[in-house]
C-alpha cells in the first residue's frame, strides 16, 4: 500500500533551499552539531537521503498527551527516552521517579483491555532489535533473554522502552502495561561501541533472533539503503515463517525540501516485500509535520506523546518515532501469533492489516485483528443458491374435506336447535 495517502499527513511550513544531504563532522562545526551526527541513533542519519536532515535532540521536557477521556489532573512531567548515545554526558539515561497513574492515551484507543480478554500473547517470543533490553526491569523480569553480547544491558534504555510497549506487566500505582503482557522478549543489541546504527549488526540480530526461536521481531531502526547481508537476513526470517515488523520512517529526522519536491523514500528494513511497514501517528491520528512517506505503509500505529518504562528506576518516559508504532504493532502480532498459532507469519499480517480501523493506511486495532473474519478463496456461491434444501409440500385434501363436513354438520346442527328453541318460545306464549 503506498504511503502517498497516509492520513492525518501534514505538509511542513518550512520553505528554502533543499538541503544536500551532506553532513558536518566531528570537529568541524559545533560540538553540538558533531555530536548530533556521530550518535544519532534509530533514526539512520548516516544514511538519510538528500533532502533529510536529521532534528536536534530537544533540550526541554515536554507534558505527556492527555489520556483519552481523562478528568484526572493533569500527568507529571515525564523525562524524555533518548534514541541515542549522548556524548556531551553521561551516555546511561537516568532513572525515572515520576509515574503516569492514568491509563496512557494510546493504551485506551487501543482498547487493549478488550484485546486482552482474549490475548495476552503468551508463549509467543518478540525479538527487539534496538540498543539492547534491560533483563533486571520489573514489568519484563524473568522474560527477557538475549543473544548476542550485552543484549540483555542497555544503557541508552531505548530498547527497553520499545520492549515495554510489546510486553510490560501492569504495575501498582501506574496505568501503563504493554500489549501483550505475557510475552517473552528476546533482546538484540543493534548499535556499535559508539552507539551508532549498524546495519551489519541489524542484519546479524534478525538471523539470530529467528535461529532463537523469535515468532515476531519488532526492528526499530530505518535505512536508506539495503545491503545483501540484511536482505539475505530478512529472506531466512521468511523462510522460517517470522513475521518482522519495522518501522517505516527514521525516528527523529524530518524532510525539510519543499512540500512539492517531496516523494516518498524507500526506509530499510521496513521497505523489503514481506517486512511489516508500520507509520506513527499522534492522538488525533495524525502525523508530524515534515514527516518522511515511505515507499509503503501497511499500518499506521501511535507513536507520539508514548509512555513506556526504562532501564532503571521505577518511573515511566516519553519517547517518539515510527520505532514505537512498530512496537505496538509487534505486540498485537504476539496477541495474534497467541491466539491463532496456526496462522504463518503472513496471514498474522493480514489479519492485521484487515482487522484495522479503515483508512487509506489501516490504523492499528488489535482485538479487530484477533477477531477478524477474513475472507477465504473458496467461490462465492451462485445468486438464488443454498446449502440449505427443504423437503417438498405434498398437499393432502382429505383432512381438508373432513374439516369442512364436520364444520357444515355443526352450523346445521346449531340452526335445527336455534329454530326449536324460537318455535317453543312462541308457544309459549300463544298460551299466555
Amino acid at each position: 500500500m503506498s504511503s502517498s495517502g497516509i492520513p492525518g499527513s501534514r505538509s511542513s511550513s518550512r520553505s528554502g533551499p533543499r538541503p544536500t544531504g551532506s553532513h558536518p563532522r566531528p570537529g568541524g562545526r559545533s560540538r553540538a552539531a558533531a555530536v548530533t551526527l556521530a550518535t544519532a541513533l534509530l533514526c539512520g542519519t548516516a544514511g538519510v537521503a538528500p533532502g533529510a536532515a536529521a532534528a536536534a535532540p530537544r533540550a526541554e521536557t515536554p507534558v505527556p498527551l492527555p489520556s483519552a477521556g481523562a478528568s484526572a489532573a493533569p500527568a507529571p512531567k515525564l523525562p524524555v527516552m533518548p534514541p541515542y548515545y549522548d556524548l556531551t554526558q553521561n551516555p546511561c539515561t537516568e532513572g525515572s521517579d515520576r509515574t503516569v497513574t492514568a491509563v496512557p492515551w494510546a493504551q485506551q484507543k487501543l482498547e487493549l483491555t478488550r484485546a486482552h480478554q482474549l490475548s495476552t500473547g503468551a508463549g509467543v517470543t518478540v525479538a527487539v532489535i534496538d540498543t539492547g533490553v534491560a533483563s533486571g526491569v520489573a514489568a519484563l523480569k524473568g522474560r527477557v533473554s538475549g543473544a548476542g553480547t550485552g543484549a540483555t544491558e542497555d544503557c541508552v534504555g531505548h530498547g527497553t522502552f520499545v520492549a515495554s510497549v510489546i510486553a510490560a506487566r501492569p504495575a501498582a500505582g501506574s496505568g501503563f502495561s504493554g500489549v501483550a503482557p505475557d510475552a517473552r522478549i528476546l533482546a538484540v543489541r543493534a548499535i556499535d561501541s559508539t552507539g551508532a546504527p549498524d546495519p551489519a549488526r541489524v542484519a546479524q540480530g534478525i538471523r539470530s533472533a529467528v535461529d532463537a526461536g523469535a515468532e515476531v521481531i519488532s526492528v526499530s531502526l530505518a535505512f536508506t539503503s539495503a545491503s545483501d547481508a540484511l536482505k539475505s537476513a530478512l529472506d531466512h526470517a521468511a523462510d522460517e515463517d517470522v513475521l518482522v515488523v519495522a518501522a517505516g520512517v527514521p525516528d527523529g529526522v524530518t524532510d525539510q525540501s519543499p512540500a512539492e519536491e517531496r516523494r516518498p523514500v524507500a526506509f530499510w528494513p521496513a521497505a523489503q516485500p514481506g517486512v511489516l511497514s508500520v507509520v506513527d501517528l499522534d492522538i488525533n491520528d495524525a502525523r508530524t509535520d515534515g514527516a518522511f512517506e515511505p515507499v509503503r505503509a501497511d499500518l499506521a500505529a501511535p507513536g507520539q506523546g508514548i509512555t513506556g518504562i526504562g532501564p532503571r528506576g521505577k518511573g515511566n518516559y516519553l519517547a517518539n518515532g515510527a520505532s514505537v508504532a512498530a512496537a505496538f504493532t509487534a505486540g498485537a502480532a504476539a496477541l495474534v501469533r497467541s491466539y491463532e498459532p496456526e496462522l504463518t507469519a503472513g496471514e498474522v499480517a493480514d489479519r492485521l492489516v484487515a482487522g484495522g480501523y479503515p483508512a487509506q493506511v489501516p490504523r492499528l486495532n488489535p482485538y479487530g485483528a484477533l477477531s477478524a473474519v477474513l475472507p477465504t478463496d473458496a467461490p462465492p456461491l451462485r445468486a438464488g443458491a443454498s446449502d440449505i434444501r427443504l423437503n417438498p409440500v405434498y398437499e393432502d385434501p382429505a383432512p381438508a374435506r373432513r374439516a369442512y363436513t364436520v364444520l357444515t354438520v355443526s352450523l346445521t346442527a346449531a340452526a335445527v336447535l336455534g329454530g326449536a328453541v324460537l318455535l317453543a318460545r312462541r308457544h309459549r306464549r300463544g298460551r299466555a
